[in-house]
């Protein structure tokens, strides 16, 4: 239990916790879904909610807004496209950054490439950015690229201000910017220089971090990483902040790298899927066809609700995502 919470005012406390935006979110949900909720029972479905929040599967299939609306969601999006994909990983496929946004697509389908294409410019350069990356490199970059995003605006203009010799006072308000109108991270002949004075850069954004007060990587960790070369460029400091170990640890969605790959209740559960398939196949294949054919007569909505409790149960979680749908 974390006592720290002790030592806030409730209204601090609901306001770090976004309480009142999930609450919001919780009633705006039941009235548009009245019909399908109002059978469970307003409390037994605030329950549900809340629990999906807690464990993180609301995030499952909502709009990008939903997922950029807090901290937590943001954690919980990384969390959940580990979870989808590590077997990519696990397989040693390597995949296109268009590939990536696809399969983001399908557990947000608003998602914009131009996120996957920022997480990517952290692993390859822009002129390579067609290249093919490992599913680590490319899940740890877009961990910072997301849940990071406001803070790598910032210091982009930064970075910019100070390699054209210009002084980094532009002030960054986090709107409904794009990734694409802002300055590329790098170029091939941006990385071939020297970049800018490492000193300077980190006074620049310590100074950022305590202007915009949104949330930014630990600075012990931002020291630590411009306090090793006496020159900087900003693919790199980018890199380093998505192989930082620390960082990872502190947004708290991912295992190590070591054990970024490794989930015994997930290969469990897909061995014994396998396992079903192949002892019955024309079974399988009978009851397939019979989904299908149920499948089209069933409400798109309630199809949908099928896969998410698909998807969470092979997760390993127990928890309905009812309340998590829109």
């Amino acid at each position: 239990m974390n006592s720290d919470r002790f030592a806030l005012t409730i209204d601090e406390y609901l306001a770090e916790k976004d309480v009142m935006f999930y609450l919001e979110d919780a009633i705006t949900q039941l009235l548009e879904h009245k019909e399908e909720y109002v059978q469970f029972g307003v409390s037994r479905y605030l329950a549900e909610y809340f629990n999906s929040v807690r464990h993180g599967s609301h995030v499952l299939f909502r709009e990008f807004g939903y997922i950029k609306a807090t901290p937590h969601n943001r954690a919980s999006f990384i969390r959940i496209f580990w979870k989808c994909y590590r077997q990519i990983g696990k397989n040693g496929v390597l995949l296109s950054t268009l590939e990536y946004s696809s399969l983001l697509q399908l557990i947000c389908p608003d998602f914009p490439v131009e996120v996957a294409q920022g997480a990517a410019r952290m692993v390859l350069l822009d002129d390579a950015l067609d290249c093919p990356m490992t599913f680590a490199d490319f899940l740890h970059a877009l961990q910072i690229q997301l849940y990071f995003e406001e803070f790598i605006e910032s210091i982009t203009v930064i970075y910019q201000d100070l390699l054209s010799g210009k002084s980094p006072n532009t002030v960054i308000v986090p709107t409904s910017t794009s990734v694409e109108q802002l300055p590329p991270l790098a170029t091939s002949e941006t990385a071939a220089q020297e970049g800018v004075d490492a000193s300077a850069f980190q006074d620049a954004v310590e100074a950022a971090c305590e202007r915009y007060k949104h949330s930014h990587p630990p600075a012990p960790a931002v020291g630590e990483i411009l306090q090793q070369d006496e020159r900087v460029t900003l693919y790199g400091f980018l890199t380093a902040l998505a192989k930082h170990e620390g960082i990872s640890k502190e947004i708290g969605s991912l295992p190590s790298r070591a054990d970024l790959l490794i989930d015994p209740e997930m290969d469990q559960e897909l061995e014994r899927l396998i396992a079903q398939i192949s002892v019955s196949p024309t079974s399988s294949c009978s009851q397939a066809a019979a989904q299908r054919d149920s499948g089209r007569k069933a409400s798109p909505r309630k199809s949908l609700h099928h896969r998410k409790r698909i998807e969470m149960e092979s997760d390993g979680s127990t928890e309905e995502t009812d309340s998590s749908e829109n």
